[in-house]
């Protein structure tokens, strides 16, 4: 699994937080959708982020937020990247990427899900995430049939998310996985409960990524 990235999302309690970067994840995500369990604006501070190490990307999550909105968390957090985990047009995603943000576009995978969907972000877009299509925005703790990756020629690196754990993680068919994912997006199979991260097993994820 070696250059394998991971994020983990969901992050809302600042002494979890700290815990968990200092186990070095390449990005942490923070949920700004007050829609989510894991919404994290009255937790988490700028100064909380500011300390965060170097090496990690600072991930902010939003759903059907407008532009303004967007671009004021960034600079308020510093936000490294965005991710747009809704039903946001590339017209907005050209709006946001003009404004000098880095973005990364969630699509919702079923078994009806389509490739052609992503084309028109490709332009905008510096990394797609792939999710599994559920009751909410994300979190939902379930997997989709990865086969379906296969139906993805897009040059656009992917993180893959929904509902991965440290069993599905040493799987063969994770093993066999194509395309390979640029990063694995981790939530809800390493809490304790939502919005508070189960650091033994992120540390036995991280063990595991890098042997």
């Amino acid at each position: 699994m070696e250059d394998l990235k991971i994020k983990v999302c969901g992050m809302r309690e600042p002494d979890n937080i700290r815990q968990v970067a200092a186990l070095q994840p390449d990005y942490m995500g923070f949920i700004f959708y007050e829609g989510s369990k894991r919404y994290c604006e009255g937790t988490i501070t700028p100064e909380l982020l500011a300390e965060l190490p170097q090496g990690i990307e600072k991930v902010g999550v939003f759903v059907n937020e407008s532009t303004e909105v967007m671009r004021a968390m960034v600079q308020r957090y510093s936000l490294d990247l965005v991710q747009l985990h809704g039903r946001e047009t590339p017209g907005q995603c050209r709006e946001l990427q003009e404004a000098g943000i880095r973005l990364i576009k969630a699509f919702s995978v079923d078994d009806r899900f389509s490739f052609q969907n992503t084309l028109l972000y490709e332009r905008y877009c510096e990394y797609f995430l792939f999710d599994t299509r559920g009751n909410n925005y994300g979190g939902n703790g379930t997997v989709f049939d990865w086969e379906i990756l296969k139906g993805n020629f897009s040059p656009i690196p992917y993180f893959l998310s929904g509902g991965l754990n440290l069993e599905n993680l040493e799987s063969k068919e994770f093993e066999k996985l194509r395309p390979k994912p640029f990063a694995i997006d981790v939530n809800s199979g390493f809490e304790l409960e939502p919005g508070l991260k189960d650091v033994e097993k992120l540390r036995r994820l991280m063990a595991l990524v890098n042997s």
